[in-house]
């Protein structure tokens, strides 16, 4: 039955009362994918190792252990642990790069000790070193060693995506949030690094933490014998 069109207009408050629908969950990147194998697999070389030894005949289990710890006994244990049945898309993932964490674990693991960064930096290339970003991992604003100057985060940090420019954190702004937003005041700035720190809550703007340091009072706040009060 259709609501006359007065009913309809009465419930128009009510619906916009109502939480808005659950946004769907967003899907993992490649990376976010390749991430999550990599740390499953870390883990299962910390279940494995030493497994059921200790106690006994010490030389005897140095000797075994030392055949286990790089066998293909031990890392078929670890690749059953990696995903649960129902995670298909870890189950995917696993069947199509198998042959590569093989190689890796029998002929490369000495070599490049790193799994993540050979396996899905170097080899499957869905990430990017720490401090750098998009389809080539560039370098992000600021340098790969401390994006941002250290007060903001680089857009597509460790991945294949984003343009390498900040979002700086509270208190900062600036291509390279080296510049303080206001209410803050900068208490450090030199060539590698820049330190923002809040003002009284008096002030609007500030070079320092009292409240005879303003530059501009905060609204509510007035300016009497030098100081925001």
């Amino acid at each position: 039955m259709r609501l006359p069109r007065r009913a309809a207009l009465g419930l128009l408050p009510l619906l916009l009362l109502l939480p808005p629908a659950p946004e769907a969950a967003k899907k993992p990147t490649p990376c976010h994918r390749c991430r999550g194998l990599v740390d499953k697999f870390n883990q299962g070389m910390v279940d494995t190792a030493k497994k059921n030894f200790g106690g006994g005949n010490t030389a005897w289990e140095e000797k075994t252990l030392s055949k286990y710890e790089s066998s293909e006994i031990r890392l078929l244990e670890i690749l059953e642990g990696l995903c649960e049945s129902s995670d298909f898309e870890c189950n995917q993932m696993l069947e199509a790069q198998e042959e590569h964490l093989e190689a890796w674990w029998l002929q490369l693991k000495s070599e490049y000790p790193d799994l993540f960064e050979w396996f899905c930096v170097k080899t499957l290339k869905v990430c990017c070193s720490p401090g750098t970003y998009g389809p080539d991992c560039l370098a992000c604003q600021g340098g790969s060693q401390r994006p941002c100057s250290g007060n903001g985060h680089c857009s597509g940090d460790g991945s294949r995506q984003g343009d390498g420019s900040c979002r700086c954190h509270m208190g900062y702004q600036g291509p390279l949030c080296t510049d303080c937003m206001d209410g803050y005041f900068s208490s450090l700035r030199n060539e590698t690094h820049s330190i923002c720190t809040a003002c009284d809550e008096s002030c609007k703007t500030c070079s320092g933490l009292t409240n005879r340091d303003c530059g501009e009072c905060e609204v509510g706040w007035v300016l009497d014998e030098g100081a925001c009060v």
